[in-house]
């Protein structure tokens, strides 16, 4: 009698203890990817996030396979720089991921991220599976609903092959700090940041 009072018990504590929606306590990882004009510029705000575990720069939603920087750049391969996250849904949630996204575009234009032009600087998320597709188009209609901008631009897209920057590319930010930081403000982005988003 007692070890079936004992496994009842077990049995409610493990149904308690299960994890929220969205949550997954199994160590498992998962992959997020998104475009955001230049690469280099939306690793950082990722980087320091817990439960973020890499950030690697690439090239994704093209028709050329392996393609390289020089092509990319020069536009026609359809790709777009963008940036695969892999994270710990334990600790961060897709919605924190796409909050922080959004924080770091300029979701008003298209075709251009600040200071870059061309599809290749589109804004777009790439969804891996249909919640991340749900909750992509959610907040998305939230922010068109705001009334916050008159247009937004940004692409919702299932995610396909994506492939790897150069290794120059990786971590620019922090190899290379003053090029960074002399780019990024002469392309403007944080003072459009700020206008688009105030202090957030």
């Amino acid at each position: 009698m007692r070890l079936g009072l004992m496994a009842l018990l077990l049995a409610a504590l493990t149904i308690l203890a299960a994890p929220a929606e969205g949550k997954d306590m199994s160590g498992k990882t998962a992959k997020a990817t998104f475009a955001g004009g230049c690469f280099w510029c939306m690793e950082p705000a990722f980087d320091k996030l817990d439960g973020v575990i890499s950030t690697t720069s690439g090239y994704t939603g093209g028709r050329v396979a392996s393609p390289t920087y020089e092509q990319v750049s020069a536009g026609g391969t359809g790709h777009a720089e963008a940036l695969q996250i892999i994270y710990d849904p334990a600790k961060v949630g897709y919605g924190k991921l796409l909050e922080v996204f959004w924080k770091n575009i300029d979701p008003t234009v298209k075709d251009q991220q600040f200071c870059d032009h061309g599809s290749q600087y589109r804004s777009a998320i790439f969804y891996h599976d249909p919640e991340q597709k749900r909750l992509a188009e959610e907040s998305k209609a939230k922010l068109m609903a705001s009334g916050r901008f008159p247009e937004v631009y940004t692409e919702i897209v299932a995610a396909g092959p994506f492939y790897p920057a150069e290794d120059y590319h990786q971590d620019y930010y922090q190899k290379n700090p003053l090029r960074y930081k002399y780019y990024r403000w002469t392309c403007g982005r944080d003072q459009r940041l700020k206008e688009l988003w105030g202090e957030e």
